[in-house]
């Protein structure tokens, strides 16, 4: 991959440091490459997107569980990372949580469960959210590509957009109460995505704020 992303400019090319070209692709074409792979956690196919806040992760997600589903006749369950954290703090390390209760059954042929958490309670409802052994698994959020999960994944996504429309989308759908521990949260994405190399370690780089004219719930913008 020769794109990575910048939070401020976008995406550009490591090599002449100009931004990269953006191609619009299909998602029912992803959803056949994503079939025709292998699967590595067990029987399923692990596909991670991963990218900052904001930039349009469970969008991409979406788009793609329905083409997957028009082709395979049943939608791939839709993990978000955010439905596992344990409040603001527990941006990185809710992983042990996520591995025990989803991963390490799927791993071992079993389903999975995990329970999913109230912001507006502050706690974790007691009723567990199944996740059945399928063919695909769509996980979907911050730091879902990781290191410690690549040998598993047959795609990994990373969903790239200025950060200053981030924050706007952001403050857009949850108030400007949010701002100080939004700003914080940015920094510690920053800093993991920095650390992790995720955006240099996947197999698609998109383009989650694209200009370019195009059916959205078909198509989206790949930076190459």
């Amino acid at each position: 991959m020769t794109g990575t992303a910048d939070d401020v400019g976008g995406p550009t090319d490591r090599r002449t440091g100009r931004s990269s070209v953006a191609v619009v692709e299909a998602y029912a074409e992803l959803a056949r490459r994503v079939l025709a792979g292998p699967a590595r956690l067990g029987r399923t196919r692990l596909v991670a997107v991963d990218g900052p806040s904001g930039a349009g992760k469970s969008r991409f997600a979406a788009r793609l569980a329905d083409a997957l589903a028009a082709l395979s006749g049943g939608r791939p369950p839709v993990v978000h990372t955010d439905d596992l954290l344990d409040g603001w703090d527990d941006q990185v390390t809710f992983w042990p949580r996520l591995d025990e209760g989803v991963l390490g059954p799927l791993r071992e042929g079993r389903p999975g469960a995990y329970r999913r958490y109230s912001w507006v309670r502050q706690s974790f409802l007691p009723r567990p959210v199944p996740v059945p052994v399928a063919p695909v698994l769509v996980l979907e959020g911050v730091t879902a590509a990781r290191a410690v999960v690549r040998p598993e994944l047959t795609l990994a996504v990373f969903v790239t957009a200025p950060a200053s429309l981030r924050l706007e989308r952001a403050v857009a759908r949850d108030g400007p109460e949010i701002l100080p521990e939004l700003r914080r949260w940015h920094a510690g994405e920053q800093a993991h995505f920095a650390a992790d190399d995720t955006a240099n370690h996947v197999d698609l780089l998109v383009d989650g704020a694209p200009t370019l004219p195009h059916d959205s719930d078909r198509y989206y913008l790949r930076i190459g």
